[in-house]
């Protein structure tokens, strides 16, 4: 079956949605929560991680830090990986952005008015005062956005990167649900067996960009793995990269072979090396 991605503007029951459209398809739903708990499976310091990076986003500096490549890497990997299997409703995580080029995935965005929303965060959440609900309203919006922008260079809000943008101060929730179940319908026709075959090596390249992403002893200072193609076949990997090291090119290369299996991989690694004076690239 096809698989949903809903982004959402805090306080327009976009949560809801997805849990209902779930429950109604019979589709898993992974969220927060869950991807929190499958990185956090990895060991103790990537749980420590997933709960510092979700709470605030880093600063310019920290974001070029091994451990947040990390946790992005897992965080993709995990989303790609649970789309792969199907039947699922994947809640925020940029999961719309990631996801965007697999034709059998419906990519949603929940809105509302401003006023609407201050109403239901309040209601929600038990606030008594409608400058603590904007708050957290103007807060959580300024973390996703940010998040996205970050990561995808894409912007959250803007409606072209959904396939539907519903908004919740005009529909109800019944009829936004109705609507998606025939979308994701409609989407199911066009699960082929090359789309998922494209999933599942975007789930490989994944693992492998975690692999070596959440080793603290490489320092890879860039990292691109994604597919060569030949005519409209996409038939393997192609690895692009810059690293601190020049034995790093190796152990990189072996992870990769390795892990890729049969998979074809074009391997292009390059070091850098610093100085006080500049620093040179090398093949």
């Amino acid at each position: 079956m096809a698989v949903l991605t809903i982004a959402r503007e805090y306080g327009t029951g976009g949560k809801m949605i997805g849990r209902a459209v779930a429950e109604q398809m019979g589709y898993q739903y992974k969220d927060r929560k869950q991807i929190r708990e499958d990185i956090g499976s990895e060991g103790k310091k990537w749980e420590e991680q997933v709960g510092s990076f979700d709470e605030s986003l880093p600063n310019a500096w920290d974001r070029y830090k091994w451990h947040f490549r990390g946790y992005v890497t897992l965080n993709q990997y995990y989303i790609l990986s649970y789309a792969l299997k199907d039947n699922v409703v994947i809640m925020g995580r940029g999961g719309s952005f990631l996801l965007k080029n697999i034709p059998h995935v419906l990519r949603v965005r929940t809105t509302a008015p401003l006023d609407v929303r201050i109403h239901r965060v309040m209601e929600f959440e038990e606030i008594d005062s409608t400058a603590g609900a904007n708050y957290l309203i103007s807060k959580a919006d300024q973390d996703m956005a940010g998040a996205v922008y970050m990561i995808y260079g894409g912007y959250w809000d803007d409606p072209k990167q959904y396939d539907i943008v519903f908004d919740t101060g005009k529909q109800t929730y019944d009829e936004v649900v109705a609507i998606i179940k025939e979308e994701l319908l409609k989407k199911d026709k066009l699960r082929t067996e090359e789309a998922q075959k494209i999933l599942a090596l975007k789930v490989l390249a994944a693992k492998i960009k975690a692999t070596i992403a959440t080793d603290p002893t490489l320092y890879v200072k860039s990292l691109n793995l994604g597919f060569k193609e030949e005519g409209l076949v996409k038939y393997g990997l192609a690895l692009q990269g810059v690293v601190n090291d020049k034995k790093d090119i190796k152990r990189v290369e072996e992870i990769v072979k390795s892990m890729a299996g049969s998979v074809p991989v074009d391997i292009d690694l390059q070091y850098r090396w610093h100085s006080r004076f500049g620093s040179w690239e090398f093949k």
